[in-house]
């Protein structure tokens, strides 16, 4: 007789106990409740995160640290979060629930003082928002709620996998640079700060934002007006290389 699968081990899903199904909901179909205290206790988290990111995004603001590229890159990953939170609320709303408030605690980062240390926290901060999401789809998968795990899936944890890639490259290259962690400036944070594609300039935050609204499927092709500006694209990089030379 074979034996029987092990089941993954389970993390501690942040599910709102005290949560309460709105009474009379007219619109609600096929929402289990404990799909919506899931939702509700993700929700919660995320906003959490946002703080967080936040608060690593002032303290490179700060005089003493004045790493202003980078403090922008934390303060653009705290609005996506907090941008994440509301997409959750309003699917809650959709789907005839609602996410009861709640105090969000202040961030422990005291710590992060550093520019490793701060690019370390985020992205255990992000594996713990993907693992959290896995078991909401999981949980939504039992509960007979295909809808929720579609979305779930579709639109939370392909974006959080791919900025926990990017964490992983920045930490790469800070370790290559030596950049401080202990909060002394180091030449390696001036490096990462003025030269760091995704730090230097916004074309990372105009590029997940076009990834996140356009991503599909590897069989699905692009739309063509959006190849088109690439294809144009390539063509003017391709008309300056020949005028150079």
């Amino acid at each position: 007789m074979a034996e029987p699968r092990s089941k993954r081990p389970r993390v501690t899903l942040p599910a709102c106990q005290a949560h309460r199904a709105l009474p009379g909901s007219r619109v609600r179909q096929s929402f289990p409740p404990a799909v919506e205290e899931g939702l509700c206790g993700v929700t919660s988290a995320l906003l959490e995160l946002a703080y967080c990111l936040q608060a690593l995004g002032e303290y490179f603001d700060q005089a003493h640290v004045a790493l202003p590229n980078v403090s922008k890159f934390f303060l653009h990953q705290a609005l996506e979060e907090r941008k994440a939170a509301e997409a959750l609320m309003k699917y809650q709303q959709e789907r005839g629930g609602h996410y009861c408030s709640k105090t969000i605690q202040k961030p422990n980062c005291e710590y992060a003082v550093g520019l490793m240390k701060a690019l370390e926290l985020a992205m255990v901060q992000w594996k713990t928002m993907v693992r959290y999401f896995e078991e909401l789809y999981a949980l939504s998968i039992e509960n007979a709620d295909p809808h929720s795990a579609s979305t779930i899936k579709k639109q939370f944890i392909g974006p959080k996998i791919r900025k926990i890639k990017l964490m992983g490259d920045l930490l790469t290259n800070a370790r290559r640079l030596d950049c401080s962690q202990d909060g002394r400036n180091s030449l390696g944070d001036y490096f990462m700060d003025r030269l760091q594609e995704e730090f230097r300039t916004d074309q990372f935050m105009h590029l997940s934002s076009f990834m996140d609204n356009y991503w599909q499927s590897p069989c699905t092709p692009y739309p063509s007006s959006i190849c088109y500006h690439f294809a144009q694209g390539d063509h003017y990089a391709h008309k300056s290389q020949n005028a150079i030379s």
